[in-house]
């Protein structure tokens, strides 16, 4: 098992686990021996999460009796990210997904990633395999995201971020996928033209139509073909016995993803 694989087995001290409250309230709780954990429920002692399964039970003490039960999981990626510390606006999981798969992420894929953020896609990419090098020019959010994919995936975990502007340049060549959660990532256009392999994938995260058409007329003009712009919209549905409906709020528009493909062309072919 990789170093930076999900852990298996009983919970440890260290490990952040999912606690879920009767009512399907949901906490984020990094155990330690000897830490408590505090909710209008009553008390959840740490040493009695550890050492025992994911997926279980555990119930809080309340004065002289006990309180409610509560439900004991290793949180998914999509939990970390709603629930992690940030510094900035995350891309959503439901955009994650998306990205996972209009990128083509693959193990072992060169990835260049631009604006982490708090390191939301960063872990994306790392769970899919992708060896991460970063470009932040915020020191700040740079180190949150370091501390996010620690937390999450270990210091082994094949992620450097450095302090660079991507506007300026691209300082390494031979990314499989450059990826793009920045403003103007239409000046980004010529360096990924020089920095990624032939038929690699460049994706852009915006969250506005006037960048996006920005975007894709600098992609019509570059040497990337094949450009694709979708957004992902997410409803879920009330079920409880026979009322079945959907839920009255639904994630909507959250941002446009633009993909396209590098192609080297030959002397003298159109554009």
């Amino acid at each position: 098992m990789s170093a930076w694989a999900t852990p298996r087995g009983v919970l440890q001290a260290g490990e952040r686990v999912l606690l879920i409250d009767p009512k399907e309230r949901r906490y984020l709780v990094r155990l330690q021996h000897g830490g408590r954990f505090q909710t209008h429920s009553g008390i959840i002692e740490h040493d009695e999460v550890i050492g025992g399964p994911a997926g279980g039970e555990i119930v809080a003490h309340r004065g002289e009796g006990e309180g409610r039960r509560f439900l004991v999981f290793r949180p998914t990626l999509s939990d970390l990210v709603v629930k992690m510390p940030r510094g900035a606006q995350v891309i959503y999981p439901k955009d994650l997904g998306a990205i996972l798969l209009t990128a083509d992420l693959f193990p072992g894929a060169r990835v260049l990633e631009a604006g982490v953020g708090s390191g939301a896609l960063s872990m994306a990419a790392l769970r899919a395999g992708c060896e991460v090098t970063g470009y932040e020019i915020r020191d700040d959010f740079a180190e949150r995201a370091r501390a996010n994919v620690a937390a999450l995936l270990g210091e082994t975990a094949p992620y450097r971020v450095e302090s660079r502007d991507i506007y300026e340049h691209i300082a390494e060549e031979g990314f499989d996928r450059v990826l793009l959660d920045l403003p103007e990532p239409w000046r980004v256009v010529p360096h990924a033209e020089a920095a990624l392999v032939p038929g690699g994938i460049l994706l852009a995260y915006l969250p506005t139509i006037n960048q996006t058409a920005e975007l894709r007329a600098a992609l019509d003009r570059s040497c990337f073909a094949a450009a694709e712009t979708i957004e992902v919209l997410q409803r879920s549905w009330h079920v409880e016995g026979r009322s079945v409906r959907p839920d009255h709020r639904m994630v909507a528009h959250t941002g446009f993803l633009t993909s396209a493909r590098l192609v080297r062309r030959s002397a003298g072919s159109p554009q």
